[in-house]
């Protein structure tokens, strides 16, 4: 297996196999739409190959913030149903804890939809724990994939 850090909009654009697992029916141009706003805003992906396959990777930010600092929000996280509990996620997850270290951040930090238990379960298991409740209000639910 192969950990590699994606930064550029053709590195992650080629990875569209893997993130149509979490988002099937997004289109490539709305994709590429996102990443046009994202990347510039220090957005990036980590990802896992074994060989050219992509088995599992998450899109991660990092930036400041008052409560907490500096700080990396993890952003999909996403592992190949057929890569499951191979340690892929354990991969991406001390890469990006070694990533916050280098950048100096205080925490990292995830949503999880509350009904995802597997995920609640896995982020346990990687030290995570729920500080709080992360409460949305829809303008658009056109918007969403």
């Amino acid at each position: 297996m192969q950990i590699k850090e994606l930064a550029t909009i053709e590195q992650i654009l080629e990875q569209f196999e893997t993130i149509q697992l979490l988002y099937p029916n997004m289109a490539i141009e709305r994709y590429k739409s996102f990443l046009e706003d994202m990347i510039p805003k220090s957005y990036k992906q980590v990802a896992v190959f074994d060989g050219k396959i992509c088995v599992g990777l998450t899109g991660f930010w990092f930036g400041t913030k008052l409560w907490t600092g500096k700080y990396i929000e993890i952003d999909n996280f996403i592992v190949h149903p057929d890569y499951r509990k191979k340690g892929i996620g354990k991969l991406i997850s001390a890469y990006i804890d070694k990533k916050a270290i280098e950048l100096n951040c205080t925490c990292i930090v995830l949503d999880a939809f509350t009904g995802n238990f597997p995920a609640h379960r896995f982020y346990y298991n990687q030290g995570y724990e729920p500080r709080g409740f992360h409460f949305i209000k829809t303008i658009d639910k056109n918007g969403f994939s």
